[in-house]
């Protein structure tokens, strides 16, 4: 079934079609992506803890023999870590973009027809430039577009490390340096 769903993102991103966004839930917002941005859709893989870590950072999966980072992407923007359930879903950012980086969605909305879609704004914010325009749709619910390239080169979201990483000592061969914050 997820090699069926993955073969048609493919089958869709390569062609011209009017249904060129794939639909999300994050929290309670409703997001759209472009398909060419997405590698592929998989459920919740097992994870590995990485110590001093954001705690938004899930951790790493192992995902086909590569190991692949998984960001909670809800608490990533300030809301409450998403919990388990069947429904929960990891977007895998296409590689030309990030190599071995997923994003961790609350579920899955399908294709939907941009069409179908009215936009509000285009946004150009500070507060989460990865947001790149809101629409509305035929029943007047809000969707926010994922810029991918935007938010994959945001600072704070490639900086996965806590500030606890800096107050901890150097051990060299000669003698132990601490790096003052």
């Amino acid at each position: 079934f997820q090699q069926n769903v993955a073969q048609r993102i493919r089958d869709l991103a390569s062609q011209k079609s009017s249904a060129s966004k794939l639909g999300f839930q994050v929290g309670t917002e409703n997001w759209l992506v472009n398909l060419a941005d997405v590698s592929e859709v998989i459920p919740v893989p097992a994870t590995a803890t990485v110590p001093l870590t954001q705690p938004w950072f899930r951790g790493v999966a192992n995902i086909r023999g590569k190991l692949s980072s998984v960001v909670d992407f809800c608490s990533f923007q300030g809301g409450p870590a998403i919990g388990s359930g069947t429904e929960r879903r990891v977007i895998l950012i296409a590689e030309r973009l990030l190599e071995g980086s997923g994003l961790l969605v609350n579920r899955m909305l399908g294709l939907r027809n941009p069409e179908h879609f009215t936009i509000e704004t285009v946004t150009h914010s500070s507060v989460r430039p990865w947001v790149k325009a809101t629409y509305r749709d035929l029943a007047d619910a809000q969707w926010l577009e994922l810029d991918i390239a935007a938010l994959v080169v945001d600072l704070r979201f490639l900086e996965v490390g806590t500030l606890a990483t800096a107050a901890l000592p150097l051990q060299t061969g000669i003698s132990t340096l601490s790096h003052q914050a």
